[in-house]
């Protein structure tokens, strides 16, 4: 690479090889962990199982298995584009150089908008559990002190993840362990007590749980599927870290697999012995239980662990915890890489001169996800609600567009193996679509008045919070256009087709 090249993509005066990013801090599994950790396995199945369960049934199982399809597809788009194109900057990046300026910051922003929204939920999931955890559930009903305490614990974790992806992938390795450990134990304990009859509710394992024939409801499918999706999501963060991994154009890609087939046994698995052991019904420990439907697992806890049962709270808290710590870190990198290549103020792209992160993106990051969860609990609890839900319009934007630019970036290979057809072409085309289909579906169930909490402009206000969070970022890219600074990005100068990995190689 000239020096000329680099200065025109990287002129911050902080960037001399790569972006300055800690080289080889990572191997395959503790980026593994932190992928596996980003989707905070424990909590997100936890909230989501008993609302699966209502929309498809016993068909809950299978679900998790056809949700997981187009996240396979994927994470082979984003294995093969990170083998041609290791940056932080993923889907803005990737997106940049298959369709221009304009896909690739809204995919940057995508990203950007989708960790915000998901920090206000584990944030605050964080924040109720510690008090449940310490038994007083006075305080964990109180929307004062769960918002002070989970705004802590965001604080907390945003310094940790400026001090160094190290220092948190040893936290995470604590955390996912404790978080793993309460999953197993959780469904050991289930699979016993559905085959030693101690629960009258408890049924049989039925192979029809795998089957599609026993669907009844097409939108039911679709609602439970939407639903699914997003606990599978946060794997690529992995393929973010990748430019302080070792090996990074092989290693995040084996990690980000290696998470989502991890995913998919615990999830099935895990699901399977808790519907033999609690049920289907709405009464007593049944999974549809309107007292206990967002998170089936505190109250089969209790049943399953005896005085134990604080050890799964402490499972769903740390679940919580470092879902917040591992979501901080893609998008401050993400970030970073858009200042990089000029989309973004030459700010974002600053290192701590001592841990080698992002400080400015990452305590970014951490300040907008307060004030994003605080604002929102402010307004109600049911807005956070349907800001939640709305996220996942942003998720699936972004997966979509990182599988489409897989197909058209490497349009011109596709023909020269089979390998290259199935893995650059047929399957990223697959899960693009899927994906897209997911998009548009949701957005148009979401514009429903009855869908979720809220009605806002006489629609659904999951729709106008969705949608107005993606439009919001054309308007930030429009004024960030109208600055100087902008010119070589836009112009397509600073990021293009031809543009140079800004990553050394091992």
């Amino acid at each position: 690479m000239s020096k000329k090249t680099l200065s025109n993509a990287t002129e911050t005066g902080h960037i001399h090889v790569g972006k300055g990013l800690n080289r080889g801090a990572l191997g395959v599994v503790g980026s593994t962990i932190i992928g596996l950790a980003s989707t905070a396995p424990l909590y997100s199945l936890a909230a989501t199982l008993g609302w699966v369960i209502l929309a498809v049934g016993a068909q809950a199982p299978l679900v998790f298995i056809v949700a997981c399809i187009p996240m396979i597809f994927a994470a082979f788009a984003y294995q093969e584009l990170n083998r041609e194109m290791p940056d932080c900057g993923t889907t803005f990046v990737w997106g940049t150089k298959a369709f221009g300026p304009v896909i690739g910051w809204v995919g940057g922003w995508a990203v950007a908008v989708s960790a915000v929204m998901v920090l206000s939920n584990v944030g605050e999931i964080t924040g109720m559990y510690f008090w449940l955890l310490l038994g007083n559930e006075e305080f964990a009903d109180n929307r004062l002190i769960v918002v002070c305490t989970s705004v802590v614990f965001m604080a907390i974790m945003t310094f940790i993840s400026t001090i160094g992806v190290q220092m948190g992938e040893r936290l995470q390795m604590v955390l996912m362990t404790i978080q793993l450990v309460a999953m197993v134990l959780f469904g050991v304990l289930a699979l016993v007590n559905a085959t030693n009859g101690s629960y009258e509710g408890s049924v049989a394992f039925d192979w029809s749980w795998f089957n599609p024939a026993e669907l009844t409801s097409w939108s039911g499918f679709m609602e439970a599927v939407l639903l699914a999706l997003f606990i599978y999501w946060g794997w690529d963060t992995c393929l973010a870290l990748n430019e302080e991994t070792k090996n990074p154009r092989k290693t995040p890609g084996r990690a980000a697999l290696a998470s989502i087939v991890v995913l998919i046994v615990l999830y099935v698995g895990v699901s399977v012995v808790a519907m033999m052991f609690a049920g289907l019904g709405d009464t007593g420990f049944g999974l549809t239980n309107p007292d206990s439907i967002d998170d089936v697992f505190s109250v089969l806890g209790g049943a399953l662990f005896g005085p134990w049962g604080w050890f799964l709270l402490l499972g769903v808290m740390l679940s919580a915890a470092s879902s917040t710590q591992t979501t901080i870190l893609p998008t401050a990198r993400g970030t970073l890489s858009m200042a990089v290549y000029r989309a973004l103020p030459a700010k974002f792209a600053e290192l701590h001169p001592k841990f080698k992160t992002p400080w400015f993106s990452t305590t970014l990051m951490g300040v907008a996800a307060i004030i994003y969860y605080v604002g929102m609990s402010l307004i109600s609890e049911n807005v956070l609600a349907d800001s939640l839900t709305s996220m996942g319009l942003a998720i699936a934007l972004y997966y979509a567009i990182t599988s489409f630019a897989c197909v058209w970036y490497f349009r011109d290979t596709l023909r020269d193996s089979a390998r290259n057809l199935w893995m650059r072409g047929i399957f990223p085309l697959l899960g693009g679509l899927l994906l897209g289909y997911a998009f548009v579906q949701s957005a148009i169930d979401m514009w429903d008045r009855n869908y979720g909490e809220t009605v806002l402009l006489g629609i659904g206000g999951a729709f106008v919070i969705g949608v107005g969070a993606i439009l919001l970022g054309f308007l930030l890219m429009g004024i960030w256009w109208l600055r100087p600074g902008s010119k070589p990005f836009f112009r397509g100068e600073s990021l293009n087709r031809d543009t140079p990995v800004l990553v050394p190689d091992e």
